[in-house]
């Protein structure tokens, strides 16, 4: 009998994160001009850079009572001060390890008392889900609206070649998953529990409106952060630059292949920022600063770690 090859440990898994991210990062300096980047950082303006951490504290409230709606259709009852001070520790958590989901695992570990852990699983995904449904459908807008619209962005062809599919593929998915519905045998009663749940947390009339509302005030909150970090940096980028190029630069933050999408970010911004008229090292710079001053502001985020641990013998 063959033996089973061994899974790469968690640690090691964790290890490779941090090189990619170091990597990416090493190679971005040499490739763009890291001497520029850091001057840009170095003169960077304070009062901008306190606007992105106001904006990036707000959207981080503002998330926090959305994981509580959708939570609530779920069967889960928690306070504002409660789900926004688990909202910042999974954000501290999610900030400090490689992957950038080991805190959501937590909040949803931390919450299954009331309606047990599949429930408390499914109000983070949907959570999170919600929050990027957002930021999808302002970016697909505003890449449309800016290929089409006369004056608008000149988006090369190696955008397009993956925007285009990336909108086909999100517009499909729910489509996909409809179908998947129709489908005899277990499969589609475990589709209809699914869609059951995800009507219930995000989808009905008491709650769509308010998962809308609070979708596009966290995606404006980030976008304008990033805005204004660029800002900070010496780039100037117009409404149609922030609701086209941000939501990509921030959408790399997803691919759990480096630390908090370090590395991947920066490498996004400095592609991207050409089609704005900026210089690659001015999407690197505005990238790092919008990576510090995110991680200024889930340090918060470490309070209830400390408390847990004044409180235990």
């Amino acid at each position: 009998m063959m033996r089973p090859v061994p899974r790469l440990g968690k640690r090691a898994f964790r290890a490779a994160q941090i090189l990619v991210s170091i990597a990416l990062l090493a190679v971005l300096w040499n490739a763009v001009g890291g001497a520029e980047a850091l001057g840009s950082l170095m003169r960077a303006k304070a009062d901008w850079l306190l606007l992105a951490y106001v904006a990036l504290t707000l959207q981080t409230v503002l998330s926090g009572l959305r994981w509580k709606l959708t939570a609530q259709g779920l069967g889960q009852r928690f306070t504002s001060g409660q789900a926004v001070r688990e909202y910042y520790l999974a954000q501290f958590v999610n900030q400090s390890l490689p992957g950038g989901m080991v805190g959501d695992a937590g909040r949803a570990l931390r919450a299954r008392h009331q309606a047990g852990l599949m429930r408390a699983s499914q109000g983070v995904v949907f959570e999170r889900l919600s929050g990027q449904v957002a930021v999808f459908a302002v970016m697909a807008l505003a890449f449309l609206v800016t290929s089409l619209a006369p004056g608008g962005l000149d988006w090369p062809l190696w955008v397009r070649s993956f925007v285009v599919p990336l909108i086909l593929f999100g517009v499909a998915a729910p489509v996909v998953f409809w179908l998947g519905g129709l489908l005899p045998g277990p499969q589609s009663r475990a589709l209809d529990s699914l869609w059951a749940a995800l009507h219930a947390a995000l989808l009905a009339p008491r709650v769509l409106g308010w998962q809308i509302l609070l979708g596009l005030a966290t995606t404006a909150c980030t976008l304008s952060a990033f805005a204004f970090c660029a800002r900070a940096t010496g780039t100037d980028l117009s409404l149609a630059e922030i609701l086209g190029i941000v939501p990509l630069i921030l959408f790399t933050m997803l691919i759990p292949v480096s630390v908090s999408g370090w590395g991947l970010r920066e490498g996004a911004a400095a592609a991207l920022f050409p089609v704005a008229g900026a210089s690659a090292a001015s999407g690197l710079a505005a990238s790092i600063a919008f990576g510090l001053v995110f991680i200024a502001v889930v340090l918060p985020g470490v309070l209830p770690l400390l408390q847990g641990r004044r409180k235990s013998p």
